[in-house]
């Protein structure tokens, strides 16, 4: 946002529901926001699209697998997106290793304003590092790198980053067991009385609908010492959780708890 919009005139572009961070960035640099919502089922209509190529927007950020509801976003429109907007698509890839579709940077030749962000906080297990990563045509990286401040990962977050990378078959059976763990709670979380609806995932979480009132469930959780995450006040979350996966046991303990809940 700093390299791209002058604070007090130009906008960014967000879809809500979406990650929160875009707009508190937006807010810092002082930029305007315009909103276009996705769908009832969290996805990019052809009138969403045609109104993004339409915007005047520096930035549309695109987060695909979308945080909260956990799905991909479709590739065709994103690549309308990429073939049509002026400014930069910012797609946030920070669930990508979650989902089967192949990262959008294997296309980066193609899109010269097309920016990927991905990050060790998901997948790696590596939240507390706080590293992310860019990936963009090396025209715009160049500028990246021009503004950004000095010394900005620290010598012991590159260490640590590197072992991760040197244990890549780790970080496979990391991945592999919070997918089957995905699955079992997808196939076990629809019997359960309270939950209306279970929203299909491409993430390392599932979007739960509960019924009649998702904030008493969350609440509950909360009080047995189970942290999970209250969207209900979102665009098209209302009455829903976002449950992350966990470990098998951790899985067990949430679904037993909700079981037992109780008005």
């Amino acid at each position: 946002m700093r390299l791209t919009c002058v604070p007090g005139k130009d906008s960014i572009l967000i879809l809500p529901p979406t990650y929160g961070m875009y707009e508190v960035a937006a807010n810092l640099n002082d930029v305007a926001i315009q909103r276009l919502p996705l769908t009832a089922d969290f996805q990019l209509s052809n009138e969403i699209v045609a109104g993004i190529i339409a915007s005047d927007a520096k930035l549309v950020f695109v987060c695909s697998p979308n945080n909260p509801t956990g799905n991909l976003l479709h590739a065709a429109a994103i690549e309308e997106i990429l073939r049509g907007f002026r400014g930069l698509v910012v797609v946030d890839e920070a669930y990508a290793d979650f989902a089967s579709a192949p990262s959008w940077t294997t296309r980066l030749a193609e899109f010269p304003n097309l920016v990927i962000l991905q990050t060790f906080s998901k997948a790696w297990g590596l939240a507390g590092l706080r590293l992310g990563m860019a990936f963009a045509s090396p025209e715009i990286i160049g500028y990246l790198n021009k503004i950004k401040p000095p010394y900005n990962v620290s010598e012991a977050t590159q260490q640590h980053a590197l072992a991760a990378l040197a244990a890549g078959g780790h970080f496979d059976n990391l991945r592999n067991d919070l997918l089957v763990g995905r699955q079992w709670l997808a196939e076990r979380l629809p019997a359960v009385e309270i939950v209306d609806e279970v929203f299909p995932s491409d993430a390392n979480f599932l979007l739960v609908r509960f019924r009649p009132d998702a904030t008493a469930v969350y609440d509950y959780l909360l009080a047995r010492g189970i942290v999970v995450r209250n969207r209900t006040t979102q665009p098209g979350c209302a009455g829903t959780l976002r449950l992350t996966v966990g470990t098998p046991a951790e899985n067990e303990q949430l679904l037993a708890a909700l079981r037992e809940f109780t008005y």
